[in-house]
């Protein structure tokens, strides 16, 4: 796959540092809170459990923290990876990331696995430089870009959790922001164009799709919908037709079908 286009979009890192801090602390206290039956309950990602899911969650914390106590000079010998070809490309690492999880999550209890990361990632995280290389899997991250790729893991992860469990999991705004922001960035980079305008308020509004470039007035292709839904659906958790039919999303124009498009990361 070609490298994807450097995204322009400005993400703030003070703010995206906190936001990142913020869910990892709503997320361990969730964690820290479930009994033996619920870290035993199914999720939606396949054959995993709450205990996968968990252990997932602090594999996420834990490659920050690992990439951040790596030298920089080890992370400068890699490719330097752009927040697109990061979310293009996770669907590639499937079976790592499963394998990594399964062998995290019978090392130890999983709130001692998040717990033991989250600690060390609140030591480290407000000092490193936002132009520090961070490894990850595909090569190398500057820190500012990978905290918003992290609020993605995070944000749809809470949601994963919050589903299987019926826990309400907070959700930190400006993670939420980020993570849904990134995901609308990333629609306009796979299907580039102006001929669509997608709007989730009130966090984003892109314009993708090949087509006649709109100008002026209202856009003839619009879809809309809530940040929630259009992580959900970004992310393959739910499907184009059953958010149209529960009026989860809104979409007008011939060129407003977005369900050949989605998901944007598998």
């Amino acid at each position: 796959m070609p490298p994807a286009k450097k995204l322009t979009r400005r993400y703030d890192p003070a703010k995206t540092r906190a936001a990142v801090l913020a869910q990892i602390e709503h997320v361990g206290k969730a964690i820290d809170a479930l009994t033996p039956e619920q870290l035993a309950l199914p999720t939606r990602l396949g054959d995993w459990t709450v205990r996968e899911l968990a252990a997932h969650l602090a594999l996420g914390v834990r490659s920050l923290v690992r990439g951040l106590e790596q030298s920089a000079s080890q992370s400068q010998l890699v490719p330097e990876v752009a927040m697109a070809d990061w979310a293009l490309r996770t669907g590639t690492a499937a079976g790592r990331v499963d394998e990594d999880t399964r062998e995290l999550a019978v090392e130890a209890e999983p709130a001692e696995l998040f717990a033991r990361a989250a600690a060390r990632a609140r030591e480290l995280v407000p000092l490193a430089p936002d132009d520090r290389l961070v490894p990850m899997r595909f090569g190398a991250m500057r820190l500012d870009e990978f905290l918003v790729t992290r609020t993605v893991e995070l944000i749809v992860h809470t949601d994963d959790l919050a589903d299987a469990t019926g826990v309400d999991i907070p959700y930190d705004r400006q993670a939420l922001a980020a993570c849904t922001r990134l995901l609308a960035d990333v629609l306009a980079v796979k299907a580039p164009g102006a001929s669509t305008e997608v709007r989730v308020p009130p966090f984003a509004v892109v314009q993708c799709v090949e087509g006649p470039r709109h100008t002026r007035g209202t856009p003839p292709n619009v879809v809309e919908t809530d940040p929630l839904t259009w992580v959900r659906l970004a992310t393959g958790r739910m499907e184009w037709s059953r958010a149209l039919d529960a009026a989860k999303v809104s979409a007008s124009g011939e060129r407003a079908d977005l369900s050949a498009l989605l998901p944007v990361v598998s």
